[in-house]
Formats: structure tokens, sequence, C-alpha cells
């Protein structure tokens, strides 16, 4: 098994600014252009991450939920993660939006993507750290495949996912249709992105990025909205 730990910066403390956040941008132009087709097999990338082991039993992918409701909450259970979720678009750059710098405990959902838990691939990213802290994402890179992820949707419906790939892109071969299409189609799928490798201090930013794949496998309950 590779090494599961934490993918840190070699300065703690610097926040996820410019090229990650530009690379992220790229991903989702060429997502736009019609680079969502079915993906068989894992994403191809930097083995720094787990990936997907081989032989691992997965369950069977639930249905995709009706409705375009927006997500409220994301929890990881295995990081102990539980944070609220705020709507991003685009800059004036054209670049994704993280979340701001002033709450670093946010998961930031690209609203003109997929809903969490609808048909689609759905797309969350949050920061790594901040100058004083680890953020909400601090230890993405550790999910287990086969580990689960609940989004809490604004219809009281918890859209439960099972993680199938984990990977550290570096920017050099970042692959945006790997990254943002789905696996699989008709299935609903999530991604979770932050910034990982190590940290730049030339170009003030991180050299990669953690991508964490899950697809829907479950609506436990009903939650309130």
């Amino acid at each position: 098994m590779p090494d599961r730990e934490p993918q840190r910066s070699a300065a703690p403390g610097r926040l996820v600014t410019g090229i990650a956040w530009t690379v992220l941008f790229l991903g989702l132009w060429l997502w736009g252009r019609g680079t969502t087709d079915g993906i068989s097999g894992p994403a191809t990338g930097d083995m720094t991450a787990a990936g997907r082991p081989p032989h691992l039993s997965l369950p069977p992918a639930h249905a995709p939920l009706d409705g375009d409701a927006a997500p409220r909450r994301l929890d990881i259970p295995e990081l102990g993660v539980s944070a609220p979720v705020t709507g991003r678009g685009l800059d004036a750059k054209g670049a994704l939006e993280p979340p701001p710098f002033a709450r670093p405990d946010t998961v930031g959902w690209w609203t003109s993507g997929a809903t969490p838990g609808a048909a689609g691939t759905a797309l969350m990213v949050g920061h790594v750290d901040t100058d004083t802290r680890p953020a909400v994402f601090y230890r993405l890179s550790t999910v287990e495949p086969g580990g689960t992820i609940r989004v809490l949707r604004a219809d009281g419906r918890t859209a439960e996912f099972t993680v199938d790939d984990v990977r550290v892109l570096t920017r050099a071969d970042f692959d945006a249709r790997q990254a943002y299409g789905q696996h699989r189609s008709g299935r609903a799928e999530l991604r979770l992105i932050t910034c990982g490798g190590t940290y730049d201090r030339v170009s003030d930013s991180y050299t990669a990025n953690v991508v964490v794949s899950a697809y829907l496998t479950g609506t436990p309950g009903r939650d309130h909205a």
C-alpha cells in the first residue's frame, strides 16, 4: 500500500491560490466542450495516492436522485469532516472560485455542474490549509477507496457515495477529462478536489491536485432540510 500521509506542502500554512485553481478551470472548460463520456476503469495519474486497489469489492450504484436540490452539508465520517457547502461559480478571469479564504472549513460546490446525487458528475472543492491551521480537506488524500461520503441536500435527502478512486494528479500530467468526466455513464458521481504535492514558492501554488472520485450507492433515512 502506498504511503497514505496527507499531501502536505513544503511551506505549511499557505492558502491555495493561483495556478492550482486555474488548473481546475481548465478542466471545467474542457468538460463544457463535451468531454464527459463514460470512462472505463479508474482515473490515471500520479500513484502518490491510493488509486483503486486491485480486487476491491464495491457496492452497486444506486439510481440517480430526481430533482436539483442544492447540497447543504458534506460529511466524511472517516476523516471526521462535517462541513457546510456553499455554491461557487467562475471569477472574472474564468477560474473556479474556491470557498472564501475567511471560511476554510467550508466546501465549495460548482453550481453549473450536477447536483450531488443527480446523474452526472458533481464537483466540490476545498482548501487544504490556512496560514494558521489545517483546512477542511487537509486529510483528503488519506481517504480510502470503499469509504463513505454523505451529502445532505436542500430537499432533506441524504446522498451517500462510496469512494472508488483516489489520485494525486500533477499539473504536468493533469487530465481534465479523467478528473471531471464520468467514470461510468448514467451514474451519479462526485469529485472532491483540493491541492496536494509540494508547495512551489516561485509560482506561489501547490504542484498537484488531490482528486477523490465517488459514486452514489444509497439514500439512508431522510434528514430535515
